[in-house]
């Protein structure tokens, strides 16, 4: 199995929280960061969902803190799609620092929504296959 794909972020002062240490919010982002990036880099633009009428949702995230990040610090945003078959696909996210200490795991449920009808996709792999340049990126 190849690398999960993978971004660098650089924790800016603004983001970090009266400790110091990143807000736990932030980590949300980016993990969003990530999930876009890889879109992008498999060729996969907003538009282009938009056009086909599908869209990403997030139906569950779950985070577990593991190091603190503090401003300066450089992590890397990991991002690997799971897939089980159905409506649904499981995202998992890690967030390394720069020294391979794990700061945060972070484990998201997602879907893809049918934009008119507003509700999920009965198969958002074949979707994510058939818009993908790359679908390799999306362990497709």
């Amino acid at each position: 199995m190849s690398e999960p794909f993978s971004v660098r972020v650089t924790v800016r002062g603004y983001e970090t929280d009266v400790q110091g240490h990143l807000n736990q919010a932030v980590y949300l982002n980016y993990a969003e960061h990530a999930r876009w990036s890889l879109l992008q880099a498999a060729g996969i633009t907003q538009s282009g969902l938009i056009a086909r009428g599908v869209g990403p949702v997030a139906l569950e995230t779950t985070i577990r803190y593991r190091r603190e990040l503090l401003a300066g610090d450089e992590a890397d945003v990991s991002c690997a799609f799971l897939w089980s078959g159905g409506k649904i696909f499981t995202i998992e996210q890690t967030i390394t620092k720069d020294d391979g200490t794990v700061a945060a795991e972070l484990t998201g449920v997602g879907g893809l929504m049918d934009l008119k009808q507003r509700k999920l996709l009965p198969d958002p792999g074949a979707v994510f296959r058939e818009l993908a340049k790359d679908p390799a990126l999306f362990g497709l």
